[in-house]
């Protein structure tokens, strides 16, 4: 009887142990998988983020932080951020009580107050506007004095017709 029990323990044990090998040979198989599905995934995201990288340097071509020879008209100034300062400065235009007086239409909706700007270097702004339904997009000339006054000169402007 002793002998006929230790069998059967023997036997389950040696089972157990058989199961727990195949088990983790397929749970490693899975995770060797997992891995390299991740690892490939990695290395694409990778690659996206270099791309966009590249991206951003290259749409920052166009800016008056990333401009040395335009920044050295206003190092005497002893501005930290130039082109936060002349930003601001133009959407203090916006406080005026009706049209920006930048913007060469009048609002349809609302009154049209300009919205995004780009500061392109020491002379040039690009900056949209909108009254809430319709919208479009002026170039402005500025200029920085020497008393941190700033004085905006409209260029060229561009209203977008609305289409259903």
């Amino acid at each position: 009887m002793k002998n006929r029990l230790f069998i059967y323990l023997f036997v389950f044990a040696a089972l157990i142990a058989l199961y727990q090998f195949v088990s983790t040979g397929k749970m490693v198989k899975d995770k060797d998988a997992k891995v390299a599905t991740l690892t490939s995934e990695v290395t694409q995201l990778q690659d996206s983020v270099q791309k966009l990288q590249l991206k951003v340097l290259d749409m920052q071509y166009f800016s008056l932080e990333n401009n040395d020879d335009a920044l050295v008209y206003y190092e005497h100034l002893n501005l930290e951020n130039p082109s936060s300062y002349i930003a601001d400065k133009l959407l203090e235009t916006n406080e005026s009580r009706g049209d920006n007086p930048l913007i060469p239409y009048e609002g349809m909706q609302s009154d049209f107050k300009l919205n995004k700007i780009k500061v392109l270097n020491h002379k040039w702004i690009l900056a949209d506007f909108s009254d809430g339904k319709y919208w479009g997009e002026v170039v402005i000339r500025y200029e920085l004095n020497d008393d941190l006054g700033v004085e905006f000169q409209l260029v060229d402007h561009l209203l977008y017709t609305r289409s259903n």
